[in-house]
């Protein structure tokens, strides 16, 4: 079996897309399965080391995100071919389970179970929003669903907010019912367009179709831009806020549209699930740094206890004791604090 790295031994692809495959793989290190994304045969010669770069900008846009509704990368690397450039690999949690588009198949969610997906997608589009990073492809093929919960993959046109597209003239990078339509007429990425996508996913996820009955991609760009989404099918329970949350992530303008921050928090409420959202930004608070912080970082590191001879001759170790200043109130009961 061929080995990447001298570690990840590859066992059967598991995965195919247009640019790249996925691998069942095995870290030979930690004795433990994982992911193995690699560029495909197609287009390993014809990207060179754009390719690479590629690659390893995927790597580090997903590397960035420590979330529970995030599959992990572990490493990233390039393995020698020959005759041929290097080729990149991405070597990622194996998150076990269907993607959502395989349980789509069979027609829409219950609505408890498609905004519980879709509040955890939204946690994790607000994790990486926090660090300045676009997915840029958010869709049902792209959301696995596992025992512990909803996890987005494939970061592989993940954009930093704002940044332009290296080719202005080429083809709108996404799937085209999930991309916002300010990305057709050129416009960065964004948190927002983020956005669309998961109003796309949250109404597909309610009503088993997309917002827009459409028969090719050119008729679904046009629809996207001019034309109200179909209501959704009446849905016994569903709240308010979530229908009203779900159309205005599908607002034409983008300043219209929640954050991933909000639509998080209020999905997950309506079903009394539980997500993970980034901290508010404390930098313009003023955080003191208690007194053991500042004599911790001050104290030199000791590797070990010195030694002394003992009454036989022999040496033990005498465990060395720094002063620590004590709090006023040290000593007293718990009542007399």
């Amino acid at each position: 079996m061929r080995v990447l790295g001298g570690r990840y031994q590859l066992v059967n692809r598991i995965g195919l897309g247009g640019m790249s495959e996925v691998w069942l793989g095995h870290d030979q290190v930690l004795d433990r399965p994982v992911a193995v994304k690699i560029m495909a045969p197609a287009v390993q010669g014809t990207l060179g080391e754009a390719g690479i770069e590629l690659i390893r900008s995927e790597a580090r846009s997903a590397a960035r995100l420590a979330h529970p509704n995030v599959a992990g990368v572990h490493d990233f690397g390039t393995s020698p071919m020959p005759g041929r450039l290097d080729v990149p690999y991405i070597v990622m949690e194996l998150v076990e389970g269907q993607t959502l588009s395989q349980h789509l198949r069979d027609g829409p969610l219950d609505w408890r179970i498609g905004v519980r997906i879709c509040a955890e997608v939204a946690a994790a589009l607000a994790a990486a929003h926090a660090e300045q990073v676009v997915h840029r492809d958010i869709k049902p093929a792209n959301v696995m669903l596992t025992p512990s919960g909803a996890k987005v993959l494939d970061f592989g046109i993940a954009a930093a907010i704002g940044q332009p597209e290296a080719d202005p003239d080429g083809p709108v990078m996404g799937t085209p019912a999930y991309v916002a339509p300010e990305r057709f007429d050129g416009l960065p990425a964004s948190p927002a367009s983020d956005m669309f996508g998961l109003g796309s996913l949250l109404y597909h996820c309610l009503a088993g179709r997309l917002p827009w009955t459409t028969k090719s991609h050119t008729e679904l760009i046009h629809a996207q831009r001019y034309w109200d989404p179909e209501p959704l099918p009446y849905l016994d329970g569903l709240p308010p806020e979530v229908l009203d949350l779900c159309f205005r992530c599908l607002r034409r303008d983008p300043a219209e549209r929640p954050t991933a921050l909000v639509a998080a928090l209020l999905l997950a409420e309506a079903v009394d699930a539980r997500v993970y959202v980034p901290l508010s930004d404390l930098s313009g608070l003023e955080q003191p740094v208690p007194a053991w912080d500042e004599q911790a970082a001050v104290e030199p590191t000791y590797t070990g206890l010195p030694a002394v001879p003992d009454a036989a001759g022999g040496i033990v170790p005498v465990e060395t004791v720094v002063p620590v200043e004590q709090p006023e109130h040290a000593g007293r009961h718990r009542a007399d604090i």
